[in-house]
């Protein structure tokens, strides 16, 4: 399957997904594979809203900028083009396959390392939980371009 889309899903689209999007878009530039990359929420609860300040806090702290994000529901309608689906974490997978997206472009992030979830740090208190976070889905990226054949050169 070739890759030319991936689309980062968490339910609120404002602590891991922007996240993803962020080290992904970053990457992606990097190693210049042309990649279109977005986010968004199982959830409309924070539609409009930029990204949870940790979660901007520790991305810029990586040299990424994801403050000008703004969160949004997936749509069926506007989303089936993207080639991959990337939920945070189990529930997520399973809502957004109930909404109708097909199952061969719905992935879990954690697929590529044992079936973990991505743990939603938006009750953090601190900025470890964010860190911890930001560190897991990085690693889990890197594992998950090796898979699709993306060089890192």
């Amino acid at each position: 399957m070739k890759i030319q889309s991936v689309l980062f899903v968490c339910l609120g689209n404002i602590c891991r997904s922007p996240l993803a999007e962020g080290i992904a878009k970053n990457l992606s530039e990097k190693f210049n594979w042309n990649l279109k990359i977005d986010s968004c929420g199982i959830s409309s609860f924070h539609r409009g809203e930029p990204p949870h300040i940790q979660s901007i806090r520790i991305a810029k702290a990586n040299n990424i900028d994801i403050s000008m994000q703004k969160s949004r529901p997936i749509s069926v309608y506007g989303d089936m083009e993207f080639d991959l689906i990337v939920a945070m974490d189990s529930q997520n997978k399973r809502d957004i396959i109930s909404l109708g997206f097909p199952k061969e472009k719905v992935i879990k992030i954690g697929d590529f390392d044992n079936g973990v979830d991505v743990p939603d740090p938006y009750y953090c208190d601190s900025d470890d939980g964010f860190r911890e976070v930001y560190n897991l889905i990085e690693a889990l990226l890197e594992k998950m371009f090796d898979h699709y054949g993306f060089c890192k050169k």
